[in-house]
């Protein structure tokens, strides 16, 4: 399963943060598809990952909380989201 992570610095920690990133190497039982440090007021991080359940993505949050307020939302790709949307349209 897919999960969409939306990550905001907390303030004045993003640099703590981007020091943070650069010695994780990722969270067992996760993928990390997508990757994005982005210039915004309401956004720092986008992240895509895959994993079998949540509980790898609730070490992720557990593990970040400290200098990021994260929002972790379920996805589907594209291609998946038309195939059920086929087969609920009959």
């Amino acid at each position: 399963m897919l999960y969409v992570a939306l990550m905001k610095a907390r303030e004045g920690k993003l640099n703590e943060a981007l020091a943070k990133r650069l010695q994780w190497q990722g969270q067992e039982g996760m993928n990390i598809k997508a990757e994005y440090w982005v210039q915004s007021a309401d956004l720092s991080v986008i992240a895509v990952f895959e994993a079998d359940s949540i509980a790898p993505m609730l070490q992720f949050e557990a593990a970040w909380q400290d200098v990021f307020g994260i929002t972790i939302i379920p996805a589907v790709s594209a291609e998946e989201g038309m195939e059920l949307a086929k087969k609920m349209m009959g």
